[in-house]
């Protein structure tokens, strides 16, 4: 029987990006990191699960912040190298730095300009000593 994980262009490290989007908008909330285990749990949990360069282990995103990211579909790109998971984002805040999107800044005139407002400060979001999941 055929994997769909074998389907995958795994990088050198075994990794292979995730772009998340709200599945209703569109707009791109983060990108991350994803091995095998992490798309397979996705897939089977219906959750984003990513893994995590910096601690070299899974990251169940919204574990700590509860902001959890419902899985609603899941692509593959042309040469199976990237994945977009639609996801429902829970409380709007996908960014640990309280933002909706980790992609905030906006290049203009030669200087990146901050265009999201901060939601939820990220000191009420963690823990002491998590600056993000």
């Amino acid at each position: 029987m055929k994997d769909w994980l074998d389907e995958i262009n795994w990088n050198s490290d075994g990794l292979v990006p995730a772009i998340a989007q709200d599945h209703k908008t569109g707009r791109v909330l983060m990108m991350a990191w994803m091995n095998r285990e992490a798309l397979s749990l996705t897939a089977s949990e219906n959750r984003a699960i990513y893994f995590s360069r910096s601690r070299n282990k899974l990251w169940r995103k919204g574990e700590e912040s509860g902001h959890v990211q419902h899985l609603h579909e899941m692509r593959l790109d042309c040469d199976a190298d990237v994945v977009i998971l639609m996801v429902e984002q829970v409380g709007h805040i996908a960014c640990h730095t309280g933002r909706e999107s980790c992609f905030y800044r906006v290049y203009e005139n030669g200087d990146w300009k901050t265009v999201d407002p901060v939601l939820k400060d990220p000191h009420a979001i963690y823990s002491p000593g998590h600056s993000h999941e």
